[in-house]
């Protein structure tokens, strides 16, 4: 059994929704529980009944029931190994009082779910508390499959703000990817509503333009490899699931090693030639993933004044990938300044 606690809100937390809050200060409690609790107005802030989502604001105090129930208390979360926490910290890539930036590899989860068990990007996050023993935050996920630049914030006001950036599309985010075959065009902008497509493969994607929510990704095609493949550079205006893998097959060049969204469906006039690209690249070995990379951010420095432009290097793998076909690694120019 549990006893009856009272929290003070800190300015670190400062304006986050109460269920949020809960699922930090108070992780002896199962999501179940909580939203019992919540229900049955046990948990309170200044004396008052509260809403899972009511917003906290400095100096109130949250008021957490005693838990009856010892069945009701899970384990303690498991500790995180030195292992993970040198890992976690080696793909540091810049970092300041407000935020840090991460280089994510492939092959590892942003977050957690039901076929990530423990082991994700935010369950390593413990390893970079700061002096004042302050958790950093996610402000935005990428795909398992893809690799690259990930932020995040180091107090609640950062992570309002960064959020807020990529409401409003403040944030330029550069993708660096490798498809087959090369497009038919050298740039432009591909727009197509997606949704998820539900029955028995819900994470994926389709096109939808009647119930899909409006997606738009502007592509530069930077260098060819005869006709074969293409590195090519996206900007996705918006924010969608798997929005580039999608796009990118949408306009028959497929990023390569894609295996969810390559030869869809409604491209079968395009796949003998797409085989024939497939076939030049296949006794290259290029590296055994998805090809695309969240290579830079350029953004307004969410706390002060200025701009940050932060650029993750292609990992030891794709690089190589990079130059077996010809490409450039390193190249540092902004492809979508003309």
């Amino acid at each position: 059994m549990s006893t009856e606690r009272f929290i003070d809100v800190t300015e670190d937390d400062d304006g986050q929704r109460l269920d949020r809050w809960l699922k930090k200060h108070a992780p002896d409690m199962p999501f179940g529980l909580t939203q019992k609790l919540l229900r049955k107005g046990a948990i309170k802030i200044d004396g008052k009944k509260a809403k899972h989502d009511a917003r906290l604001s400095q100096g109130q105090t949250v008021r957490i029931p005693a838990i009856e129930a010892a069945s009701d208390i899970p384990k303690p979360a498991k500790k995180l190994d030195e292992k993970d926490a040198d890992f976690i910290k080696s793909l540091v890539i810049y970092e300041d009082e407000h935020i840090i930036a991460l280089n994510k590899p492939n092959g590892i989860a942003t977050q957690g779910g039901t076929k990530q068990k423990d082991r994700h990007i935010d369950a390593m996050l413990e390893a970079l508390v700061d002096k004042q023993g302050v958790k950093p935050r996610l402000v935005h996920r990428l795909d398992k499959d893809t690799s690259g630049v990930l932020l995040l914030a180091r107090s609640a006001a950062s992570a309002r703000k960064l959020g807020d950036a990529f409401k409003s599309r403040d944030i330029k985010k550069i993708y660096w990817a490798i498809c087959c075959p090369a497009p038919e065009v050298m740039d432009g902008t591909i727009k197509a509503s997606l949704a998820k497509s539900g029955g028995t493969n819900r994470e994926r994607m389709v096109v939808d333009e009647e119930e899909g929510k409006f997606a738009a990704t502007d592509f530069v095609v930077i260098e060819n490899a005869l006709n074969s493949a293409a590195f090519v550079a996206f900007w996705p205006r918006t924010g969608r699931t798997h929005q580039i893998r999608v796009h990118a097959e949408l306009i028959g060049c497929p990023i390569v090693g894609d295996n969810k969204y390559s030869r869809l469906p409604e491209q079968e006039e395009s796949h003998e030639a797409r085989r024939k690209a497939e076939a030049d690249l296949s006794e290259m070995k290029l590296a055994d993933r998805l090809h695309l990379h969240a290579r830079r951010i350029i953004m307004p420095h969410p706390m002060r004044k200025g701009m940050l432009d932060i650029t993750a290097p292609l990992s030891p793998d794709l690089a190589n990938s990079w130059k077996k076909l010809g490409f450039s690694p390193n190249l540092k120019a902004d492809p979508f300044i003309k």
